[in-house]
């Protein structure tokens, strides 16, 4: 067990705004989630993630004494991370080049979209990446939230700063976008 194992995230920032070394637990809890998270966002390369990261925990020490509280600490950093990876997309749109969707982990999507776990192959993954880079930012940002973050609706709508309902109607409507997406591209479950 690490030496901060133990504490919780709140108690973390609180440690962390007394001794600055202590961020670093921060860091280490989190890096590879966030990382993870800009990358499913914006589908760069490695080199871009890494930098909106480095951003991201840049703002997240600078803010730290403005953190409320009475939200949950992943929350308000995945907020940060979203909104600095969405400032960098529309900064250097022109400059970056974006892959397509990249995860495998596409499984757990794809059977609540009703596709059949034993007919998601390496194909169908990239046909349903494809259907979920077509949507919308909004509807993107939820869909990743949900079903790749795996956020509760409250966290989702804690990080996108918009209702719970809101959150549920943008779910649903990606869902049907993608579905559409599917059937104009004769996937074999929707023909």
């Amino acid at each position: 067990m690490k030496k901060f194992d133990q504490f919780s995230d709140n108690e973390l920032v609180t440690m962390s705004l007394e001794d600055r070394e202590v961020f670093s637990e921060i860091i280490e809890r989190y890096q590879n989630k966030i990382y993870r998270y800009i990358k499913r966002i914006s589908s760069f390369s490695d080199d871009y993630v890494t930098d909106i990261l480095q951003e991201v925990f840049i703002k997240t020490y600078i803010n730290l004494n403005n953190f409320d509280t009475s939200l949950k600490f992943s929350s308000w950093l995945y907020r940060i991370a979203h909104n600095e990876t969405i400032s960098y997309v529309r900064k250097n749109k022109k400059h970056i080049e974006s892959t397509l969707f990249p995860d495998d982990s596409i499984d757990e999507f794809a059977a609540d979209i009703h596709i059949e776990k034993q007919h998601i192959t390496k194909e169908h993954s990239k046909i349903v990446g494809q259907a979920i880079k077509s949507l919308s930012q909004k509807y993107q940002d939820v869909i990743m939230l949900k079903y790749f973050e795996y956020k509760s609706y409250d966290e989702i709508s804690d990080i996108i700063q918009k209702p719970p309902g809101t959150v549920a109607t943008w779910i649903n409507r990606g869902k049907k976008e993608i579905q559409e997406f599917l059937k104009e591209h004769q996937y074999q479950e929707y023909e």
